[in-house]
């Protein structure tokens, strides 16, 4: 692909809530063994992001949107298929598998969130199993992440391409003969 052919795919919001996303659960992450408001105060910040993220999918430009890469589950499939046969077309948004990977790991992060808070609540303080429910989905969101992150890394080298730069640039190459805009 031609390297000086290069399009803005990523705006700045869907970029910056990506990364600010990621630093939210590493701190939340490593402050999870901590009795105190770190933890909280990072959850809450990652709910907040979330709920940006969210409107950015019905509201916002064209590549943030879901409507614009969340496919049926018929060509989710198919493309599964041309992944394996290492023949999957290249997508300048995110692919049908990307796409459903963003919506899986908004869902479970919202959930994290949400049992966390319960567990901090009057009606359920001091009880268990709210706490044993955050703790199994948050453990279930680095399965999910570590999913993601091999996604793009595959991708990446299926296609020839540093889809970690595009999140950060927000630039990818031009779509070429054969790839999906």
């Amino acid at each position: 692909m031609s390297k000086n052919k290069r399009r803005a795919v990523w705006d700045l919001p869907v970029r910056s809530l990506h990364w600010l996303l990621v630093a939210g659960i590493a701190g939340a992450w490593i402050t999870s063994s901590e009795i105190g408001e770190a933890h909280e105060y990072f959850g809450y910040a990652v709910v907040a992001i979330v709920a940006m993220r969210f409107a950015l999918g019905f509201a916002g430009t064209r590549y943030a949107r879901f409507s614009q890469f969340v496919r049926s589950p018929k060509q989710t499939l198919r493309y599964l298929s041309d992944v394996r046969a290492g023949r999957a077309p290249r997508y300048l948004g995110h692919n049908p598998l990307g796409g459903w990977m963003v919506v899986t790991l908004l869902l479970s992060i919202a959930l994290v969130t949400l049992t966390g808070w319960v567990a901090t609540t009057d009606a359920f303080w001091g009880y268990a199993w709210p706490v044993r429910i955050h703790v199994a989905i948050a453990w279930m969101l680095v399965l999910l992440i570590a999913l993601h992150v091999s996604g793009v890394v595959l991708t990446s080298w299926q296609h020839r391409e540093n889809l970690v730069g595009a999140m950060i640039t927000g630039m990818k190459d031009n779509a070429q003969p054969g790839d999906i805009d």
